[in-house]
């Protein structure tokens, strides 16, 4: 039901906001030189990794030039990036992480693999399902907690998940991103 449930509402979304993800584009593609689209290893189902889709936020080779994780007022992240970041725009593509079957709508946000690869054995529960496109520790908090608490509350989730679980997540990840609170 959960991958029905994310096959449908994925390609909708593709399909309302293709105009809008086209403006995000040509925005991206006007303030600065690179590609529109940035993409990156993460740590998926099983300890896979895989591809995840974003939209570019940062400057060309950003990750040769600074910290793995983003800090507030990194000066990597262009103004239209901070923009898409704010509203978590720049994760829109990763819809098309959920068509491929990569990720769920609803599951613990997906880590980097150099972080992935220090894991200790209770992190590693986060591998038991697919990594989503928001989840529970993202409605508690987003970039505001530690990756230690955001693994504490995915393993909750893991343990806790429903249908109806998952429903709650994706309401408050619709009124998280309107306020932009957490986001940098």
């Amino acid at each position: 039901m959960k991958r029905i449930f994310d096959i449908i509402t994925s390609i909708t979304l593709i399909i309302l906001l293709t105009p809008f993800a086209i403006v995000i584009a040509l925005i991206i593609a006007l303030e600065s030189r690179g590609g529109v689209f940035f993409t990156q290893d993460r740590g998926g189902i099983n300890g896979r990794a895989f591809k995840i889709f974003k939209f570019r936020t940062m400057i060309p080779g950003a990750e040769n030039k600074g910290p793995l994780l983003t800090v507030r007022n990194d000066p990597r992240v262009t103004k239209v990036g901070s923009f898409l970041r704010r509203w978590s725009l720049d994760e829109l593509p990763q819809l098309f992480n959920i068509i491929k079957g990569d990720m769920s709508l609803v599951g613990p946000r997906p880590e980097i693999l150099p972080i992935v690869k220090n894991y200790t054995e209770w992190q590693r529960l986060v591998f038991l399902v697919k990594p989503g496109l928001s989840g529970f520790s993202q409605v508690m908090g987003r970039d505001d907690l530690s990756i230690e608490t955001k693994l504490r509350l995915d393993i909750y989730y893991i343990r806790h998940h429903s249908f109806c679980f998952d429903m709650w997540i994706i309401w408050k990840t619709v009124v998280i991103v309107l306020t932009g609170k957490g986001a940098f």
